[in-house]
């Protein structure tokens, strides 16, 4: 067996905490540290492993010996993972990306740097994936479709054929986009939101909370409170 190589994550977040985990259990990387901006750094360890500043980090955990994942989720609308990548990228850092082995990813699927595709994608053929997006849980990515860079798709996500994800974006989970629509840069879409035709940039889609009804359950059901 190969050795592994060494794994910086920043971020001490849940995310950090479960790319720790996957990273851990695949064959390909050891997890040896975390690292967060000194401003926010709260604690010294985590999961057993040492938690450093990151403005400390080539020092610490030399670049040509480590690569670094930046496990962080939308925060800013992706814009703090894509800073601290592109902060990990000037010091030499080499991204790090994970594929669950249980998401389906067609063998002509072309995926960019810095991706973590969780269980249960279905990544469809002619998809192109751009860096540093992540993929949550159980999504389908329809034929021939487009995601670009530094955009975070919740769980059970279904974007059909022929879409394009602008950059930036978010999707919630639950939420559904049509055949051969574009969704634009910095698109917010909530949980549950059908998106049928193409969107402009930085455009919000908030869903209807659902209603409440005059009867309680318990007369509903003819059951005792």
């Amino acid at each position: 067996m190969a050795q592994k190589r060494k794994l910086v994550l920043v971020g001490d977040s849940a995310f950090a905490e479960i790319a720790c985990e996957y990273f851990s259990a695949g064959e390909e990387y050891e997890v040896v540290a975390f690292a967060v901006e000194q401003a926010y750094l709260g604690r010294d360890s985590l999961l057993g492993r040492p938690v450093v500043a990151f403005e400390n980090l080539a020092t610490l955990y030399p670049p040509d010996e480590h690569d670094i994942f930046v496990a962080v989720v939308y925060t800013q609308m992706n814009r703090l993972r894509a800073r601290l990548l592109a902060a990990a990228r000037a010091l030499g850092y080499r991204p790090a990306s994970y594929i669950s082995p249980q998401a389906f990813v067609w063998k002509n699927a072309r995926l960019g740097e810095h991706c973590f595709i969780f269980e249960n994608n279905v990544v469809q053929p002619f998809v192109t994936i751009g860096d540093n997006v992540v993929l949550w849980s159980g999504n389908h990515i329809g034929h021939h479709s487009v995601i670009e860079d530094n955009v975070f798709v919740s769980s059970h996500v279904v974007i059909s054929g022929y879409c394009t994800i602008g950059s930036g974006s978010f999707l919630g989970v639950n939420a559904t986009l049509a055949n051969n629509l574009t969704l634009g840069k910095d698109n917010w879409v909530g949980p549950g939101c059908v998106i049928s035709k193409d969107t402009g940039a930085g455009q919000l889609f908030r869903p209807a909370d659902a209603e409440v009804a005059r009867l309680t359950t318990w007369r509903f059901f003819k059951v005792p409170e």
